[in-house]
């Protein structure tokens, strides 16, 4: 008995030992639908990456912060500008790494799965201890190839689509009678399915956790070392870098240019300069580097206001550029869009004024003056919309081309004051058009009418006067017949008015 208790222990140690000296074998496994998600980000990487090149820096410096509307409603300080623009750029970085470290969870490469660790170790402390900056030629490679799979899976989304179809098809046909239609759409399921698993093959979805992660990490690291580099951002790192890094010229001002007082529009702004690398190991490098993007409570983007006003600078373009087609629908429309401020502000411009809109003149120099701040306002507007869209939660994992749209050209940023302000200006301008244009149409239709017979029919007549006059309200016209017309109109053309209200009539004479 006794040595039958022994031989069990001994049988129960030594499986015990094999079992923990024992190597587990994992299976690698695919990222499968989640290849979408990675190719919207991998392409948003190399969208960031293409945004920091020589070429969009060029344009960044000499064009983007000297646009005309940035400098008179958001700020004329370079500094200032290209802070945020650093600082967008930060952003966006940190969002993709974010999405990076959930996915390198799911990796077997203990290096990868450390990832969250390893990179804020590099953007703290500059430490690369895994070579995941790239130098130019060996990112280009890299790029070449993430655009060849990104490519591939949006294929596969558009053929899993049509796959999906065309089941959808198959199963509406079985609850039919249509047995040939069937076999028809059988056969091109099958095809259809042959399509989908040869795309696969080329595609991210039959990429391991581990290939995509370390793509992603290198896209990461080398990017945010040449954000780090062009902005001047963290300058004890750029011994660390790749030497071809640092053969492009910073675009940053230099310390004279930056110690220079600032005249900043858009608020009560200091003089900007993206923290050292004694600040950022205090409070976090993202954080401390990207705090610059709250806007300061004198902007559009801290009230709230940024899209509403872009949405009403662009429609007050489209009534500038045809005034005469506005009606009192959207004239309404238009108030109705109309903030508190600015509503108190037009009235304030408009009260007691009364006069007749028929200088040619004047109408054409409101015309002139209302291109010239469109000229500089509709771009920020028509910015903020494009910004707004590509940031939208349905334009998040789509494969499409984006305009890297900067929120330093947009409204975000810009006084709300004198924003305002020419929004009323433009008001104004666009009131005193508008009642040339309506006064002009009104005394043609009345030369046109008044100590003449004419031989027209009743619906003619009222379809010209609807036209032509749509100050007029229909009535039923029958011979010599009273016609109501506002009294703003009467007083236009000289009018004395027949009856003390509010309202006066013509009388036109109509042969029927």
């Amino acid at each position: 008995m006794a040595r039958e208790t022994w031989l069990n222990k001994l049988k129960t140690q030594l499986s015990h030992k094999l079992t923990n000296t024992k190597l587990i074998v994992r299976k690698s496994s695919n990222v499968g639908i989640l290849a979408f998600e990675i190719a919207g980000l991998m392409s948003k990487l190399l969208e960031l990456h293409q945004s920091i090149s020589d070429k969009s820096l060029a344009r960044l410096k000499n064009d983007s912060i000297h646009l005309q509307g940035v400098r008179k409603i958001v700020s004329n300080d370079d500094s200032f500008l290209l802070t945020l623009a650093a600082a967008e750029l930060l952003h966006c970085l940190h969002l993709a790494a974010k999405s990076t470290i959930r996915i390198s969870q799911k990796c077997e490469d203990p290096n990868l799965r450390s990832f969250p660790q390893v990179f804020d170790d590099f953007t703290e402390r500059g430490r690369d201890p895994y070579n995941w900056v790239l130098s130019s030629k060996e990112f280009e490679a890299l790029a070449r190839r993430a655009e060849r799979q990104i490519a591939a899976t949006s294929v596969l989304y558009r053929e899993m689509e049509e796959l999906s179809s065309l089941e959808k098809k198959s199963h509406n046909y079985k609850a039919g009678i249509f047995q040939k239609e069937q076999i028809e759409i059988e056969q091109k399921i099958s095809w259809q399915r042959q399509e989908v698993k040869c795309t696969r093959e080329k595609s991210l979805w039959n990429r391991s956790f581990d290939a995509v992660t370390l793509t992603l990490a290198q896209l990461i690291c080398t990017i945010l070392a040449r954000i780090k580099l062009i902005f001047g951002i963290g300058h004890g790192y750029i011994a660390t870098l790749p030497r071809s890094l640092s053969a492009s010229a910073t675009v940053f001002p230099s310390d004279q240019n930056l110690c220079a007082a600032a005249d900043f529009i858009s608020g009560p702004l200091k003089s900007h300069k993206i923290n050292d690398q004694k600040s950022d190991l205090a409070t976090g490098f993202f954080e401390s580097n990207t705090a610059v993007l709250k806007p300061p409570s004198s902007t559009l983007g801290a009230s709230g206001l940024a899209l509403h006003y872009a949405n009403l600078i662009i429609v007050l373009e489209k009534m500038v550029r045809s005034p005469q087609l506005v009606g009192m629908d959207a004239r309404d429309e238009l108030y109705a869009m109309l903030p508190r401020s600015v509503r108190a502000s037009l009235r304030a411009r408009l009260k007691g004024v009364w006069f007749s809109a028929s200088d040619p003149s004047l109408a054409g120099e409101w015309r002139d003056a209302l291109g010239r701040i469109l000229g500089w306002l509709s771009p920020l507007a028509h910015n903020m919309i494009k910004w707004q869209t590509e940031r939208s939660f349905e334009q998040q994992n789509l494969l499409l081309p984006k305009t890297n749209v900067l929120l330093l050209q947009t409204l975000y940023f810009a006084n709300k004051e004198k924003t305002e302000a020419a929004i009323t200006e433009l008001l104004v301008g666009l009131n005193y058009i508008w009642r040339f244009e309506r006064e002009i149409n009104a005394k043609a239709l009345f030369e046109c009418y008044a100590g003449q017979t004419v031989e027209v029919t009743v619906s003619a007549v009222v379809e010209t006067i609807d036209k032509n006059l749509p100050m007029i309200s229909e009535q039923e016209i029958r011979g010599e017949e009273e016609i109501e017309i506002d009294m703003e109109v009467a007083e236009m053309l000289n009018f004395e008015p027949s009856e003390p209200e509010d309202r006066t009539y013509i009388h036109l004479s109509f042969e029927i």
